[in-house]
């Protein structure tokens, strides 16, 4: 039997054979963007991609997810290798849909990339005879909180409930076999990579403010002006900012999608989308509860209507110390001292690897690579080589770490870790945030 860091030298070394198509399968997902649950053709060709591997996917998962399980030599825990199918909204990123306007400008193609990578690796190098338990290869649908209205319309058709495609997977039982899990995001950084204590949560929120329509000319008195109350709304939440503590990292960031119908009618309907983000799941309660008072308060004064649809967004993430050490010694044997940070860092955004992170221990880092702004219309991998082939060779040197032998670095990170809720326990939670509140003041 090979030693593990033997074991690790000849899983690269098949990775590097490879290198070529693996790199090909994370350029040809980048020049076919598509956003969450409709991610058909990324998800064709990763299952089309684990078929010649020899696993046997489920397809169809969270309607588009993929998942392959390779068996180690003796049982053990189940480790899941995950990378995200979908991609953003950035009409003039210049690999994006001229049609749809859908771009990877988050990278999510290189996870793609780098999870099958790891495959490639360590299925032909026959790695598997030496790690103990499975290791599930999952494409998983829908991360970015993108197109509410279609996924709103997705649950009111009973296709999804949850708005995010790991929740979606949580409830429908396809973590259920999962012990632990393991992603990551390439980033512009100026270290290999780094992997920070924690990430903000969120829920989204709809809101439709609904007055009465008149003459804006000559009789606006009769009207009842629904873009004031929306307007008034967005004064009171800006100031509820210095209620919130600041450990909590609050972040509220709303937007008008409909302001009204004609510059001449008052606005009788205006529709406004939010998140809501915190670091705390308390500190994200609380602050949806203020939120909730400020649309209600400002429908008051003007004399409106107010319908709140709240819906779970993402939950806080933390990492696995332990993960999280194994991924940076790689990183360290791979690009040397002081090019792996870990720690200190606390991310005001948002992933919902933070909801299977509440069930299971994870590890998420980021990883150099990427040049320009994420999310934004310059964003690009620009080191091949890390993003797609370094990131596979990370990713099954890591999983050699966890699995290696009796699995038994995976069996102490289970021993040492505290979950933070059982599945009955999240979707529980999950379900006890969805909301629905049609608010009119009393009449005088």
């Amino acid at each position: 039997m090979p030693g593990k860091e033997e074991l690790k030298a000849q899983v690269c070394a098949a990775i590097d054979q490879q290198r070529d198509e693996i790199i090909r399968i994370g350029e040809t997902i980048l020049n076919n963007p598509e956003t969450g649950f409709r991610e058909i053709k990324t998800a064709q060709l990763v299952a089309s991609k684990m078929e010649e591997l020899g696993l046997r996917p489920q397809t169809g998962l969270a309607l588009t997810g993929v998942k392959g399980k390779a068996a180690g030599s003796k049982p053990g825990p189940t480790l899941a290798l995950l990378g995200e199918l979908d991609s953003l909204r950035v009409s003039d990123h210049p690999h994006a849909d001229p049609d749809s306007g859908a771009a990877h400008a988050c990278g999510h193609n290189a996870q793609v990339a780098g999870m099958l990578g790891a495959a490639m690796g360590l299925l032909s190098s026959g790695a598997m005879e030496h790690l103990a338990g499975s290791l599930a290869f999952f494409a998983v649908p829908a991360e970015e909180l993108i197109e509410v209205e279609h996924r709103m319309q997705l649950k009111a058709e009973n296709k999804i409930e949850f708005l995010t495609g790991k929740a979606e997977l949580i409830r429908l039982g396809h973590f259920d076999d999962v012990q632990l899990a393991m992603m990551f995001h390439t980033k512009n950084d100026e270290v290999a990579s780094h992997v920070a204590d924690s990430s903000n949560g969120s829920v989204v929120k709809k809101i439709r403010f609904l007055g009465r329509a008149a003459h804006a000319g000559s009789a606006p008195q009769k009207g009842i002006n629904a873009l004031n109350a929306a307007s008034l709304a967005l004064t009171a939440i800006a100031y509820q900012r210095e209620t919130f503590y600041d450990n909590d990292t609050i972040r509220i960031h709303p937007i008008i999608t409909k302001g009204g119908d004609a510059v001449s009618v008052v606005p009788a309907e205006v529709c406004m989308e939010t998140f809501i983000r915190g670091k705390t799941l308390e500190g994200i309660v609380d602050a949806n509860r203020k939120v909730d008072n400020a649309l209600r308060g400002a429908a008051m004064a003007i004399g409106a209507q107010v319908e709140i649809e709240t819906t779970p967004g993402y939950l806080p993430q933390t990492n696995n110390p332990i993960m999280a050490e194994l991924w940076g010694e790689n990183v360290r044997q791979m690009y040397g001292e002081g090019q792996f940070h870990y720690g200190k860092e606390h991310r005001t955004g948002s992933t919902d690897m933070g909801d299977v992170g509440h069930i299971m221990p994870v590890v998420h880092p980021y990883l150099s690579g990427a040049t320009g702004t994420g999310h934004g219309n310059d964003y690009i991998l620009a080191d091949h080589e890390r993003v797609y082939v370094a990131s596979a060779k990370l990713l099954a040197m890591t999983a050699i770490d966890l699995m290696y032998g009796n699995a038994e670095e995976a069996a102490r990170v289970l021993k040492e870790t505290r979950l933070k809720m059982t599945k009955e326990e999240y979707l529980q939670f999950q379900r006890a945030l969805n909301s629905t509140e049609h608010f009119q003041a009393a009449a005088d």
